[in-house]
C-alpha cells in the first residue's frame, strides 16, 4: 500500500499489517532521513486508523453490553484497559 491510499477505505487488518511493515522497515534501518520521516508519518496515520477501528469496536461492545443490562466500564478483565493501559501508558480513551 502507498501513502496515497485513502485511510478511510482501510480496514483494521489492512492498516495493522501495513503499520507492521512500516515499523519493520524503520527498525531495519538503511533508509535515508527523508525516507525514514515519510515512513514515520505514514506509521502515525496508520496508527490513527487502527485506533479509530478499535474505538469503534469498543463503543459497539459497550452498547451491546448496555442493551443486555451489563454495564461495562472497560477496566475489568480487558487487556490493556484501565489506568495506564494504553500502549503509550495513557488511558485508551485519550
Amino acid at each position: 500500500m502507498t501513502a496515497s491510499t485513502d485511510e478511510g477505505a482501510l480496514g483494521y487488518e489492512q492498516a495493522r499489517d501495513e503499520l507492521i511493515e512500516v515499523v519493520r522497515r524503520l527498525e531495519a534501518g538503511g533508509t535515508t532521513l527523508e525516507e525514514s520521516l515519510a515512513l514515520w508519518e505514514r506509521g502515525e496515520e496508520l496508527a490513527k486508523v487502527c485506533r479509530r477501528w478499535l474505538d469503534g469496536a469498543r463503543a459497539r461492545l459497550d452498547a451491546a453490553l448496555a442493551e443486555r443490562g451489563q454495564p461495562h466500564d472497560g477496566a475489568a478483565g480487558a487487556p490493556g484497559a484501565g489506568a495506564g493501559g494504553g500502549r503509550d501508558g495513557s488511558d485508551a480513551a485519550g
